[in-house]
């Protein structure tokens, strides 16, 4: 079985800790390989190895930095099959998935790849006698990006093109669940041109994470995940100094006005609910109908197409929901699906209990829905991070509207309407970092910025688009007067010394 290691100055690196822990197929529940995990004397050697590259790399033109982002880009595109299997074979998600998965990260990096023009300044002229002024954005320096299971090749996408085109150098910890895609994908970065030490990939737990948050030489965090594990992300970043971006949970709630086409709702909510097995931060998992005509169309109309979708391994070409990542997942969902069920919701489609010839160690779970739920429940409150959808019937808009502010995360939310003015007042009302109108998954493209308000974020810059470049550099701004020159002509002899 492989085992995977470390990628730092664009060549495989074992490390000197001999801690390891198993990659488990979530298909059938069986070790796939191992991964080595960084000690923190490790991740000293990569830290030093990323300020060894810096120099040169802040100082190369940002238009040859935007040729190695152009060839990387490209050899993404003609891998992505490569990276596909790559993903699903470690994630579970469905090869259409994975496809769109990577597709979403590779627009990033053609977003990057016009980083001449990203990066231009400011300049004013004559602010004083005299004087100019004009303002340049240079990189922070090492920075450093720690990044979910769930998304792993289009999260660390989202981070360190941006970081690296900014002239930064980047280390990258990401999931030890799923390392082989990143792996792949660096040596792909490598051979796009990329000097050695710029991108380096440290994989470890908890003791790597921490070692980056107090490395005096890391200067910026990015992260990506649950709420609990950023809070400590930023807490012990900032603590130390660093600039930190820390994008966390999510419960995104799609409101069904009763204007709205019913059938686009459920083709709406089947693919946001349920694709990727619900294991995004982005999944929309509570649908709130206004008015209990608008909630039994609803439910009605959800049932037969919750029932009919297609479990199976990544390798069945047909699967429409794949395995969840690891048992501790599974029982973490199943625990939430018997709370609700406990707490009187009613389970209108149960997903539990499949079991597929030749994968009955697999971590499988059919599409859950639950109706009349009421937001006292942890089916409500909590993100499950699973195929489970909660239904909250709500009395009027207003108190929907209520239902999405008042939550304690605000990553994103959905309306689904035919009203104008409804949809209006519903974005501009939403205290939520990205709001969809009859667009179920309101991911914006790669030149706009990704992220939520509330517990959905810690740190003030959101990732990707300008807001990503934002926090990849720093501002310097320069006031400039110069002494009178020789403006007379020219001149022919030299001064005499009595003169000088």
């Amino acid at each position: 079985m492989p085992t995977i290691t470390h990628f730092v100055n664009n060549a495989t690196w074992s490390g000197a800790s001999d801690r390891t822990t198993d990659i488990i197929n979530p298909s059938t529940g069986a070790v796939a390989g191992s991964v080595n995990l960084a000690s923190a004397n490790d991740v000293d050697v990569v830290v030093q190895t990323a300020a060894k590259a810096l120099p040169g790399w802040a100082a190369t033109p940002p238009a040859k930095r935007a040729t190695v982002m152009f060839e990387f880009r490209d050899l993404l595109k003609k891998n992505i099959e490569e990276l596909a299997v790559l993903l699903s074979a470690e994630h579970g998600k469905t090869i259409p998935d994975a496809k769109g998965e990577i597709a979403r990260g590779i627009e990033v990096v053609e977003f990057v790849c016009g980083i001449p023009q990203l990066l231009k300044g400011e300049y004013s002229e004559a602010v004083a006698s005299n004087v100019d002024s004009f303002s340049v954005r240079q990189p922070v320096g090492v920075v450093a990006g720690i990044t979910p299971f769930n998304f792993p090749a289009m999260v660390p996408l989202w981070m360190y093109p941006v970081a690296i085109a900014c002239g930064n150098t980047f280390i990258l910890k990401p999931s030890e669940k799923d390392p082989s895609v990143v792996m792949r994908i660096a040596e792909l970065f490598a051979e796009a041109g990329l000097p050695e030490g710029v991108f380096n990939v440290v994989n470890g737990d908890k003791e790597a994470v921490d070692a980056l948050l107090d490395h005096p030489t890391v200067e910026a965090i990015s992260f990506v995940g649950s709420t609990a594990i950023g809070e400590y992300i930023y807490g012990r970043g900032t603590g130390n100094g660093k600039r930190v971006q820390a994008l966390c949970g999510a419960k995104n709630h799609l409101v069904v006005m009763p204007d709205a086409d019913m059938e686009q709702v459920v083709d709406a909510l089947i693919g946001s609910a349920y694709g990727s097995a619900g294991e995004r931060c982005m999944a929309i998992s509570v649908a709130v109908p206004v008015g209990e005509e608008t909630a039994d169309r609803l439910v009605e109309a959800l049932t037969p197409r919750i029932r009919a979708l297609k479990v199976a391994p990544y390798t069945d070409p047909e699967s429409e929901l794949g395995p969840v990542i690891s048992k501790q997942s599974f029982d973490k969902i199943n625990d939430y699906i018997d709370q609700g069920i406990n707490k009187g919701a009613e389970l209108v489609v149960d997903g539990r209990g499949i079991s597929l010839q030749g994968y009955e160690g697999g971590y499988f779970i059919g599409g859950c829905l639950f109706d009349r739920v009421t937001t006292d429940m942890s089916i409500y409150t909590d993100e499950i991070f699973g195929p489970v959808l909660s239904v909250v019937r709500a009395g009027t808009y207003d108190e929907a509207v209520d239902m999405v502010n008042d939550h304690e995360y605000g990553n994103g939310t959905a309306i689904f309407t035919r009203d104008g003015d409804a949809a209006r007042d519903f974005w501009a009302r939403a205290r939520i970092g990205m709001v969809g109108v009859n667009v179920p998954i309101p991911v914006p493209v790669a030149y706009h910025s990704f992220g939520g308000w509330k517990r959905s974020l810690f740190g003030d810059h959101h990732i990707h688009g300008m807001e990503g470049v934002r926090f990849y550099t720093r501002l310097k701004t320069m006031t400039t007067r110069w002494p009178s020159g020789i403006r007379s002509g020219a001149e022919f002899n030299f001064t005499g010394g009595k003169d000088v």
